[in-house]
Protein backbone atom coordinates (compact mmCIF):
# COMPACT_ATOMS: atom_id res chain seq x y z
CA UNK A 1 0.00 0.00 0.00
CA UNK A 2 2.88 2.36 0.21
CA UNK A 3 5.24 3.86 -2.32
CA UNK A 4 7.80 1.58 -3.36
CA UNK A 5 10.72 1.59 -6.09
CA UNK A 6 13.32 -0.33 -6.89
CA UNK A 7 16.84 0.82 -6.29
CA UNK A 8 18.31 0.40 -9.88
CA UNK A 9 14.74 2.11 -11.21
CA UNK A 10 14.94 5.47 -9.19
CA UNK A 11 16.67 7.46 -11.30
CA UNK A 12 15.74 6.70 -14.56
CA UNK A 13 11.86 6.76 -13.27
CA UNK A 14 11.65 10.02 -11.71
CA UNK A 15 14.00 11.57 -14.81
CA UNK A 16 11.37 10.43 -17.53
CA UNK A 17 8.17 11.85 -14.68
CA UNK A 18 10.31 15.24 -15.20
CA UNK A 19 10.39 15.33 -18.64
CA UNK A 20 6.18 15.63 -18.48
CA UNK A 21 5.72 11.82 -19.41
CA UNK A 22 2.67 11.40 -16.77
CA UNK A 23 0.03 14.22 -16.45
CA UNK A 24 -2.94 14.15 -13.88
CA UNK A 25 -5.81 14.04 -15.16
CA UNK A 26 -9.07 13.95 -12.76
CA UNK A 27 -10.91 16.62 -12.07
CA UNK A 28 -13.35 16.42 -9.34
CA UNK A 29 -13.71 14.11 -5.53
CA UNK A 30 -16.62 14.28 -3.40
CA UNK A 31 -16.28 17.16 -1.08
CA UNK A 32 -18.40 15.20 1.98
CA UNK A 33 -20.01 14.69 4.18
CA UNK A 34 -18.23 10.89 4.15
CA UNK A 35 -21.13 8.33 5.12
CA UNK A 36 -20.87 5.49 6.78
CA UNK A 37 -22.06 3.09 3.95
CA UNK A 38 -18.94 4.40 1.89
CA UNK A 39 -16.52 3.38 4.90
CA UNK A 40 -16.04 7.28 5.07
CA UNK A 41 -14.65 7.42 2.18
CA UNK A 42 -15.47 9.89 -0.56
CA UNK A 43 -18.69 8.98 -2.45
CA UNK A 44 -16.97 9.69 -5.78
CA UNK A 45 -14.17 10.84 -8.00
CA UNK A 46 -14.39 12.93 -11.77
CA UNK A 47 -12.29 13.00 -14.52
CA UNK A 48 -11.74 15.78 -16.70
CA UNK A 49 -13.44 13.28 -20.09
CA UNK A 50 -16.95 14.16 -17.77
CA UNK A 51 -16.78 10.57 -16.25
CA UNK A 52 -17.47 10.50 -12.34
CA UNK A 53 -17.10 7.04 -10.64
CA UNK A 54 -18.35 5.95 -7.33
CA UNK A 55 -16.42 3.66 -4.76
CA UNK A 56 -17.28 0.27 -6.11
CA UNK A 57 -19.07 -1.67 -3.57
CA UNK A 58 -21.68 -2.91 -5.59
CA UNK A 59 -22.07 -7.03 -5.64
CA UNK A 60 -23.50 -6.70 -9.40
CA UNK A 61 -22.10 -9.70 -11.23
CA UNK A 62 -21.20 -10.16 -15.28
CA UNK A 63 -23.52 -11.36 -17.14
CA UNK A 64 -20.75 -12.16 -19.88
CA UNK A 65 -18.77 -14.48 -17.64
CA UNK A 66 -20.40 -16.89 -15.72
CA UNK A 67 -19.67 -17.22 -11.99
CA UNK A 68 -18.38 -19.46 -10.53
CA UNK A 69 -18.85 -21.65 -6.79
CA UNK A 70 -17.12 -19.28 -4.48
CA UNK A 71 -15.90 -16.98 -6.93
CA UNK A 72 -18.63 -14.55 -8.29
CA UNK A 73 -17.65 -12.25 -11.31
CA UNK A 74 -18.16 -9.14 -9.73
CA UNK A 75 -17.95 -6.01 -11.91
CA UNK A 76 -16.15 -4.42 -8.72
CA UNK A 77 -12.75 -5.55 -7.54
CA UNK A 78 -14.03 -6.73 -4.04
CA UNK A 79 -11.12 -8.04 -2.43
CA UNK A 80 -12.78 -11.36 0.29
CA UNK A 81 -9.59 -10.65 3.01
CA UNK A 82 -10.20 -13.84 5.95
CA UNK A 83 -11.06 -12.21 9.39
CA UNK A 84 -11.48 -8.91 7.77
CA UNK A 85 -13.79 -8.94 4.96
CA UNK A 86 -15.97 -11.84 3.59
CA UNK A 87 -18.08 -10.73 0.72
CA UNK A 88 -20.74 -13.44 0.88
CA UNK A 89 -22.27 -10.97 3.64
CA UNK A 90 -23.76 -8.01 3.88
CA UNK A 91 -20.83 -4.90 3.31
CA UNK A 92 -21.19 -3.03 6.64
CA UNK A 93 -18.14 -0.41 7.77
CA UNK A 94 -16.15 -1.58 9.87
CA UNK A 95 -17.30 -5.07 10.78
CA UNK A 96 -17.22 -6.11 7.17
CA UNK A 97 -15.66 -4.06 4.98
CA UNK A 98 -12.66 -4.60 2.15
CA UNK A 99 -9.49 -3.57 3.30
CA UNK A 100 -9.14 -2.19 -0.26
CA UNK A 101 -11.63 -1.05 -2.52
CA UNK A 102 -11.96 1.13 -5.65
CA UNK A 103 -13.17 3.68 -7.38
CA UNK A 104 -11.23 2.36 -11.02
CA UNK A 105 -8.79 -0.54 -11.80
CA UNK A 106 -7.00 -1.27 -14.82
CA UNK A 107 -4.57 -4.13 -15.61
CA UNK A 108 -3.06 -5.49 -18.16
CA UNK A 109 -0.25 -8.21 -18.71
CA UNK A 110 2.47 -8.94 -21.12
CA UNK A 111 3.37 -12.69 -21.39
CA UNK A 112 6.32 -14.36 -23.53
CA UNK A 113 8.02 -17.38 -21.93
CA UNK A 114 10.32 -17.83 -25.06
CA UNK A 115 12.12 -14.38 -24.26
CA UNK A 116 11.19 -14.93 -20.54
CA UNK A 117 9.39 -11.84 -20.19
CA UNK A 118 6.35 -11.36 -17.48
CA UNK A 119 4.43 -8.08 -17.37
CA UNK A 120 2.04 -7.38 -14.97
CA UNK A 121 0.73 -3.34 -14.98
CA UNK A 122 -2.33 -1.68 -12.84
CA UNK A 123 -3.40 1.47 -12.53
CA UNK A 124 -6.09 2.34 -9.77
CA UNK A 125 -7.70 4.88 -7.55
CA UNK A 126 -7.84 3.09 -4.27
CA UNK A 127 -9.12 3.79 -0.71
CA UNK A 128 -7.61 1.99 2.15
CA UNK A 129 -6.38 2.20 5.64
CA UNK A 130 -3.65 3.37 6.85
CA UNK A 131 -3.30 0.55 9.45
CA UNK A 132 -4.15 -2.17 6.29
CA UNK A 133 -7.62 -2.66 8.51
CA UNK A 134 -11.07 -1.04 8.48
CA UNK A 135 -10.84 1.40 11.34
CA UNK A 136 -12.36 4.98 11.46
CA UNK A 137 -10.24 7.93 11.05
CA UNK A 138 -7.46 5.66 9.13
CA UNK A 139 -9.31 6.33 5.37
CA UNK A 140 -6.58 7.89 2.77
CA UNK A 141 -7.00 6.86 -0.73
CA UNK A 142 -4.53 7.17 -3.57
CA UNK A 143 -3.44 6.96 -7.27
CA UNK A 144 -1.49 3.72 -8.04
CA UNK A 145 0.42 3.06 -11.37
CA UNK A 146 2.15 -0.31 -10.20
CA UNK A 147 4.28 -1.91 -12.91
CA UNK A 148 5.87 -5.59 -12.02
CA UNK A 149 8.15 -7.57 -14.58
CA UNK A 150 10.25 -10.63 -14.57
CA UNK A 151 12.68 -9.91 -17.43
CA UNK A 152 16.30 -12.32 -18.84
CA UNK A 153 18.87 -10.01 -19.26
CA UNK A 154 20.34 -6.80 -17.50
CA UNK A 155 19.75 -3.45 -19.73
CA UNK A 156 17.46 -0.23 -19.92
CA UNK A 157 13.76 -1.35 -20.51
CA UNK A 158 11.41 1.40 -21.24
CA UNK A 159 7.58 0.20 -20.75
CA UNK A 160 5.16 2.47 -22.03
CA UNK A 161 1.49 2.62 -20.70
CA UNK A 162 -2.31 4.61 -20.82
CA UNK A 163 -0.36 7.17 -18.17
CA UNK A 164 2.94 7.50 -19.32
CA UNK A 165 7.06 6.27 -19.85
CA UNK A 166 8.72 4.92 -17.48
CA UNK A 167 12.38 3.99 -17.93
CA UNK A 168 14.73 1.24 -15.77
CA UNK A 169 17.61 0.46 -16.41
CA UNK A 170 18.01 -3.74 -14.37
CA UNK A 171 21.05 -4.73 -12.98
CA UNK A 172 20.42 -7.52 -11.79
CA UNK A 173 17.65 -9.89 -14.18
CA UNK A 174 15.42 -12.48 -12.68
CA UNK A 175 11.89 -12.50 -11.05
CA UNK A 176 10.71 -8.50 -10.26
CA UNK A 177 13.49 -7.47 -11.27
CA UNK A 178 11.64 -4.36 -12.15
CA UNK A 179 9.10 -3.66 -9.28
CA UNK A 180 7.69 -0.12 -9.07
CA UNK A 181 4.70 0.87 -7.00
CA UNK A 182 4.04 4.63 -7.43
CA UNK A 183 1.07 5.78 -5.02
CA UNK A 184 0.54 9.43 -4.90
CA UNK A 185 -1.97 11.28 -2.84
CA UNK A 186 -1.57 9.26 0.54
CA UNK A 187 -2.70 12.48 3.19
CA UNK A 188 -4.47 13.26 6.49
CA UNK A 189 -6.73 10.51 6.77
CA UNK A 190 -10.45 11.28 5.25
CA UNK A 191 -8.65 13.78 3.07
CA UNK A 192 -8.82 12.78 -0.61
CA UNK A 193 -7.88 15.24 -2.90
CA UNK A 194 -4.42 14.29 -2.96
CA UNK A 195 -4.99 11.41 -5.61
CA UNK A 196 -6.45 14.42 -7.77
CA UNK A 197 -2.19 15.29 -8.06
CA UNK A 198 -1.62 11.95 -8.92
CA UNK A 199 -0.46 10.92 -12.49
CA UNK A 200 -4.33 8.27 -13.10
CA UNK A 201 -6.89 10.28 -15.21
CA UNK A 202 -9.22 10.20 -17.03
CA UNK A 203 -10.84 6.75 -16.41
CA UNK A 204 -9.83 4.36 -19.36
CA UNK A 205 -13.19 2.39 -20.27
CA UNK A 206 -13.82 -0.42 -22.46
CA UNK A 207 -15.10 0.61 -26.03
CA UNK A 208 -17.41 -2.50 -25.86
CA UNK A 209 -18.93 -0.43 -23.04
CA UNK A 210 -20.40 0.82 -20.88
CA UNK A 211 -22.00 -2.20 -19.27
CA UNK A 212 -25.33 -2.04 -17.15
CA UNK A 213 -25.88 -5.01 -14.60
CA UNK A 214 -28.41 -5.58 -11.26
CA UNK A 215 -27.16 -5.40 -8.01
CA UNK A 216 -28.64 -8.76 -6.30
CA UNK A 217 -28.60 -6.66 -2.86
CA UNK A 218 -30.28 -3.63 -4.24
CA UNK A 219 -32.19 -4.80 -7.22
CA UNK A 220 -31.18 -1.91 -8.72
CA UNK A 221 -29.18 -1.07 -12.36
CA UNK A 222 -26.21 0.04 -12.29
CA UNK A 223 -23.80 0.96 -14.98
CA UNK A 224 -20.36 -0.15 -15.49
CA UNK A 225 -16.85 1.56 -17.78
CA UNK A 226 -15.97 -2.13 -18.26
CA UNK A 227 -16.06 -5.55 -16.86
CA UNK A 228 -12.60 -6.64 -14.91
CA UNK A 229 -13.36 -10.46 -16.06
CA UNK A 230 -12.34 -9.85 -19.59
CA UNK A 231 -9.73 -8.28 -21.53
CA UNK A 232 -11.13 -5.80 -23.69
CA UNK A 233 -9.50 -2.83 -25.87
CA UNK A 234 -10.03 0.26 -24.38
CA UNK A 235 -10.12 4.50 -24.43
CA UNK A 236 -9.44 7.38 -23.16
CA UNK A 237 -5.56 7.87 -22.27
CA UNK A 238 -4.46 11.09 -21.99
CA UNK A 239 -1.35 10.41 -24.44
CA UNK A 240 -3.52 8.26 -27.11
CA UNK A 241 -1.32 5.51 -25.57
CA UNK A 242 -4.36 3.05 -24.99
CA UNK A 243 -2.02 0.39 -24.88
CA UNK A 244 1.07 -1.57 -22.72
CA UNK A 245 4.83 -2.22 -24.40
CA UNK A 246 7.82 -2.74 -23.52
CA UNK A 247 11.01 -2.09 -25.02
CA UNK A 248 14.68 -3.67 -24.21
CA UNK A 249 17.75 -5.03 -24.68
CA UNK A 250 18.04 -7.41 -27.96
CA UNK A 251 15.62 -5.38 -29.96
CA UNK A 252 12.64 -6.40 -27.21
CA UNK A 253 9.41 -4.98 -28.26
CA UNK A 254 6.17 -6.73 -27.00
CA UNK A 255 2.84 -4.63 -26.98
CA UNK A 256 -0.94 -5.75 -25.63
CA UNK A 257 -4.61 -3.73 -26.35
CA UNK A 258 -6.35 -4.88 -24.04
CA UNK A 259 -7.32 -4.92 -19.78
CA UNK A 260 -9.40 -5.49 -17.64
CA UNK A 261 -11.14 -2.57 -16.42
CA UNK A 262 -13.44 -1.59 -13.32
CA UNK A 263 -15.56 1.67 -12.49
CA UNK A 264 -19.40 1.97 -11.51
CA UNK A 265 -20.84 4.91 -13.35
CA UNK A 266 -22.02 7.71 -10.58
CA UNK A 267 -25.64 8.64 -10.80
CA UNK A 268 -24.49 11.80 -9.28
CA UNK A 269 -25.06 14.91 -11.65
CA UNK A 270 -22.35 16.97 -12.41
CA UNK A 271 -21.28 20.08 -14.69
CA UNK A 272 -19.00 19.25 -17.88
CA UNK A 273 -15.34 19.49 -16.43
CA UNK A 274 -13.25 22.20 -18.26
CA UNK A 275 -10.06 23.53 -17.79
CA UNK A 276 -8.47 26.38 -19.05
CA UNK A 277 -5.01 26.77 -20.58
CA UNK A 278 -4.45 29.64 -23.02
CA UNK A 279 -6.46 32.43 -24.25
CA UNK A 280 -3.74 35.10 -26.26
CA UNK A 281 -4.14 37.21 -28.88
CA UNK A 282 -1.37 38.74 -31.15
CA UNK A 283 -1.55 41.63 -33.81
CA UNK A 284 0.43 43.75 -36.39
CA UNK A 285 0.01 45.96 -38.93
CA UNK A 286 -2.07 44.81 -42.23
CA UNK A 287 -2.49 47.22 -45.34
CA UNK A 288 -5.32 48.90 -44.27
CA UNK A 289 -5.77 47.66 -40.83
CA UNK A 290 -4.50 45.66 -38.04
CA UNK A 291 -4.35 41.94 -39.01
CA UNK A 292 -5.03 40.38 -35.37
CA UNK A 293 -5.35 36.71 -34.29
CA UNK A 294 -7.13 35.16 -30.77
CA UNK A 295 -6.08 31.86 -29.93
CA UNK A 296 -7.82 29.81 -27.41
CA UNK A 297 -6.67 26.23 -25.61
CA UNK A 298 -8.30 24.25 -22.98
CA UNK A 299 -8.99 20.87 -22.13
CA UNK A 300 -12.72 19.40 -21.70
CA UNK A 301 -14.47 16.05 -22.71
CA UNK A 302 -13.46 15.05 -26.01
CA UNK A 303 -16.07 14.45 -28.92
CA UNK A 304 -19.01 13.43 -28.66
CA UNK A 305 -19.04 16.74 -26.26
CA UNK A 306 -18.55 20.10 -27.56
CA UNK A 307 -16.61 23.53 -27.02
CA UNK A 308 -17.70 26.87 -28.05
CA UNK A 309 -16.46 30.51 -28.13
CA UNK A 310 -19.37 32.43 -27.52
CA UNK A 311 -18.14 35.46 -26.96
CA UNK A 312 -16.86 35.45 -30.71
CA UNK A 313 -19.38 36.64 -33.65
CA UNK A 314 -20.83 34.67 -34.90
CA UNK A 315 -19.94 31.84 -32.33
CA UNK A 316 -17.01 29.72 -32.42
CA UNK A 317 -16.44 26.09 -32.47
CA UNK A 318 -13.36 24.68 -31.11
CA UNK A 319 -11.50 21.52 -32.37
CA UNK A 320 -10.29 18.51 -30.62
CA UNK A 321 -8.50 15.95 -32.63
CA UNK A 322 -7.26 12.49 -30.73
CA UNK A 323 -9.30 11.78 -28.47
CA UNK A 324 -7.32 13.40 -25.62
CA UNK A 325 -9.49 16.05 -25.22
CA UNK A 326 -7.66 18.87 -25.78
CA UNK A 327 -9.36 21.55 -27.99
CA UNK A 328 -8.37 24.47 -29.55
CA UNK A 329 -9.51 27.14 -31.86
CA UNK A 330 -8.55 30.76 -33.78
CA UNK A 331 -10.34 33.65 -33.92
CA UNK A 332 -9.74 36.39 -36.35
CA UNK A 333 -11.00 39.17 -33.87
CA UNK A 334 -9.24 42.21 -33.72
CA UNK A 335 -10.09 42.70 -29.48
CA UNK A 336 -11.01 45.60 -27.73
CA UNK A 337 -8.70 45.25 -24.43
CA UNK A 338 -9.28 45.23 -21.62
CA UNK A 339 -10.98 41.51 -22.84
CA UNK A 340 -12.70 38.46 -21.65
CA UNK A 341 -13.60 35.54 -23.83
CA UNK A 342 -16.64 33.30 -22.55
CA UNK A 343 -16.22 29.42 -23.58
CA UNK A 344 -18.37 26.69 -22.97
CA UNK A 345 -18.03 23.25 -23.08
CA UNK A 346 -21.43 20.63 -23.08
CA UNK A 347 -20.64 16.85 -22.55
CA UNK A 348 -24.70 15.77 -22.77
CA UNK A 349 -24.28 13.71 -25.23
CA UNK A 350 -22.13 11.27 -23.95
CA UNK A 351 -23.54 12.14 -20.43
CA UNK A 352 -27.26 12.59 -20.54
CA UNK A 353 -26.71 14.23 -16.91
CA UNK A 354 -24.22 17.31 -17.45
CA UNK A 355 -24.56 20.13 -17.25
CA UNK A 356 -22.77 22.76 -19.43
CA UNK A 357 -20.19 24.40 -17.80
CA UNK A 358 -19.49 28.26 -19.22
CA UNK A 359 -16.12 29.73 -18.03
CA UNK A 360 -14.98 33.64 -18.67
CA UNK A 361 -10.91 33.43 -19.97
CA UNK A 362 -9.01 36.73 -19.52
CA UNK A 363 -7.96 37.78 -23.05
CA UNK A 364 -3.75 38.63 -22.97
CA UNK A 365 -1.15 39.10 -25.35
CA UNK A 366 1.28 36.26 -25.57
CA UNK A 367 4.93 37.18 -24.08
CA UNK A 368 8.24 35.60 -24.86
CA UNK A 369 11.41 36.35 -23.36
CA UNK A 370 13.96 35.99 -25.78
CA UNK A 371 17.49 36.47 -23.56
CA UNK A 372 17.39 36.95 -19.98
CA UNK A 373 21.23 36.50 -18.75
CA UNK A 374 23.63 37.97 -15.57
CA UNK A 375 27.18 38.83 -16.14
CA UNK A 376 29.25 37.96 -12.84
CA UNK A 377 31.95 40.07 -14.09
CA UNK A 378 29.74 43.51 -14.21
CA UNK A 379 26.83 42.57 -11.54
CA UNK A 380 24.39 43.92 -14.85
CA UNK A 381 21.48 41.45 -15.82
CA UNK A 382 20.11 41.79 -19.68
CA UNK A 383 16.50 40.97 -20.29
CA UNK A 384 15.06 40.56 -23.43
CA UNK A 385 11.06 40.14 -23.85
CA UNK A 386 8.63 40.40 -27.03
CA UNK A 387 5.00 40.74 -27.16
CA UNK A 388 2.28 39.82 -29.77
CA UNK A 389 1.01 42.99 -29.93
CA UNK A 390 3.00 44.93 -32.47
CA UNK A 391 0.44 48.00 -33.04
CA UNK A 392 0.01 49.21 -29.70
CA UNK A 393 3.27 47.45 -27.54
CA UNK A 394 2.06 47.26 -23.48
CA UNK A 395 4.68 47.83 -21.23
CA UNK A 396 6.57 44.90 -19.99
CA UNK A 397 7.90 45.09 -16.52
CA UNK A 398 10.36 41.88 -15.26
CA UNK A 399 10.51 41.12 -11.54
CA UNK A 400 12.94 37.94 -10.09
CA UNK A 401 11.34 34.43 -9.90
CA UNK A 402 10.20 35.11 -6.10
CA UNK A 403 8.96 38.70 -7.22
CA UNK A 404 11.50 41.16 -6.44
CA UNK A 405 11.45 44.13 -9.15
CA UNK A 406 13.91 44.42 -11.56
CA UNK A 407 12.60 47.33 -13.72
CA UNK A 408 10.66 48.06 -16.87
CA UNK A 409 12.03 47.23 -20.08
CA UNK A 410 12.48 50.25 -23.36
CA UNK A 411 11.90 50.21 -26.31
CA UNK A 412 9.49 51.49 -29.38
CA UNK A 413 8.35 48.36 -30.96
CA UNK A 414 6.94 44.87 -29.50
CA UNK A 415 10.68 43.79 -28.81
CA UNK A 416 11.50 45.36 -25.82
CA UNK A 417 14.91 45.46 -23.64
CA UNK A 418 16.21 45.70 -20.07
CA UNK A 419 19.99 46.32 -18.77
CA UNK A 420 20.13 46.75 -15.13
CA UNK A 421 22.58 46.17 -11.83
CA UNK A 422 21.67 43.40 -9.16
CA UNK A 423 23.92 42.47 -7.48
CA UNK A 424 25.71 40.44 -5.22
CA UNK A 425 23.60 37.74 -5.85
CA UNK A 426 21.57 36.59 -9.81
CA UNK A 427 18.05 35.69 -9.55
CA UNK A 428 17.41 32.41 -10.49
CA UNK A 429 14.57 33.14 -12.88
CA UNK A 430 13.53 36.33 -14.29
CA UNK A 431 9.44 36.96 -14.99
CA UNK A 432 8.26 39.65 -17.57
CA UNK A 433 4.72 40.67 -17.19
CA UNK A 434 2.98 42.48 -19.84
CA UNK A 435 0.55 45.64 -18.86
CA UNK A 436 -1.65 43.51 -21.26
CA UNK A 437 -1.84 40.82 -19.04
CA UNK A 438 0.72 37.95 -20.69
CA UNK A 439 3.37 36.83 -19.23
CA UNK A 440 6.49 34.78 -19.22
CA UNK A 441 9.62 32.91 -16.87
CA UNK A 442 12.48 31.87 -17.72
CA UNK A 443 15.65 30.56 -15.80
CA UNK A 444 18.90 33.09 -16.01
CA UNK A 445 21.89 31.90 -17.63
CA UNK A 446 24.70 33.00 -15.65
CA UNK A 447 28.06 34.26 -17.74
CA UNK A 448 31.41 35.17 -15.88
Amino acid sequence: MHPLLSKTAIALVVSALAQGFAQAALFAVDPGPYLPANGSFAAWYQDTHGRTLDLCLSKAVSSRVPSAPGAPTYMCNLLPTPGVFDDAQPIVFPTNFPDEAFWFTVDGTIVDAARGIDLAYGSAIEAAFAAEEPIDGDQVSFARVRIRVDVPIAGTYVITHPYGVDVFNVDTPGRRAINMTRDIGIGTPKTYDGALKGDVGPFLRSVNGPYTETNPVTGQAETFIGDPNLEEAVTGSPFNTNFLRIEGPGGLDLRTTVFAVSGKLSSVIRPTPMIPQRSTYSRHAGDSAPVAQQDVFVMAPPPPATVTLDSNNPVLNLREANTTGNWYAQSSTNPSLPGTLQVTADNHLAIPTSTPTTLPMPLTDLVVIQRAEYSLSTGQITVVASTSDETSPPVLTATSGTGAAIGALSGDGAVKTLATGISPIPPAKVRVTSSNGGSDTEEVVIVQ
